[in-house]
């Protein structure tokens, strides 16, 4: 059975100050797309965080996948 994504990416303002985590876990979304960024494989991800789920890595690709299916940014005066 297929998990949904919404199973799998938790918000919780107690944890990691409110950012998507993967399954209520110290692990925020960014992160595990930052990792897979710098080069490292699912399976590097998996062997050294074993709390990470395959599915979960998934997920985290389907969530930046929507977050960038915005209609449009706007850049902010600093």
């Amino acid at each position: 059975m297929k998990t949904s994504l919404s199973e799998r990416i938790t918000t919780n303002p107690e944890i990691c100050h409110g950012k998507p985590c993967i399954r209520g876990l110290r692990y925020p979304v960014e992160t595990v797309l930052e990792w897979l960024g710098s080069g490292m494989s699912a399976e590097e991800i998996l062997d050294d965080y074993q709390d990470i789920e395959h599915e979960d890595i998934l997920a985290a690709l389907s969530f930046a996948s929507r977050v960038v299916k915005i209609k449009r940014i706007e850049m902010l005066a600093a």
